[in-house]
């Protein structure tokens, strides 16, 4: 029981959609009527800058990771912790606060993941900082991050991985679009670049 009044807490947390708030606070467009109308970190860089896409990429990254941490400390393990980082996801991907709409829920995803475990986020992070660079597309190295993270802790603790799956699936899920024009060789390359003026 506990451990489902913390996955709703992580929801409400993960609800709170930092891109939004980051382009209010530094006057630039909303992320949900330009670029790729994603509001999270990638699109940010794309319209506002390297400087603002960091800002939201760690505030992402954070909802995820508090909500797991502070679950953790109030004794929560294994599925029920599991199930915290899969709603801190869940409430970026549908936040209650913007009419459900919401990012794609990578970052708040991996600091659920480095929540649960220091090493595997890292790991996971890593890979996507390595496939970004290589290959340019932000959503390929998404999906590649989150679909290692179930089968890495499941050696860790055997229930994590039933909501790292999760977790991977509604990623995917809400990747099908870029899973299509990765196939047609038509997604947006992300670029590094000097940011928009």
């Amino acid at each position: 029981m506990l451990a489902i009044i913390f996955a709703a807490l992580a929801y409400l947390l993960g609800s709170v959609n930092t891109a939004i708030i980051v382009c209010q606070l530094m006057k630039l467009p909303d992320p949900r009527t330009e670029g790729s109308k994603n509001p999270g970190a990638t699109n940010v860089l794309r319209i506002g800058g390297r400087n603002a896409a960091f800002v939201v990429l760690g505030a992402d990254i954070l909802k995820g990771l508090i909500a797991v941490w502070i679950a953790a400390i109030f004794g929560i393990s294994g599925f029920g912790l599991g199930l915290v980082a899969l709603g801190a996801t869940l409430g970026h991907i549908f936040p209650v606060l913007y009419g459900f709409q919401g990012g794609k829920g990578v970052a708040t995803a991996l600091g659920g993941i480095v929540g649960l475990s220091f090493p595997i986020g890292i790991v996971c992070a890593v890979a996507w900082i390595v496939t970004v660079f290589i290959t340019r597309y932000s959503s390929l190295s998404s999906l590649i991050a989150v679909s290692m993270a179930p089968i890495l802790l499941l050696f860790i603790n055997p229930g994590y991985f039933v909501p790292a799956l999760l977790i991977a699936g509604v990623v995917a899920w809400r990747h099908l679009e870029n899973i299509a024009r990765l196939r047609l060789g038509t997604e947006n390359k992300m670029d590094f670049g000097n940011p928009p003026k």
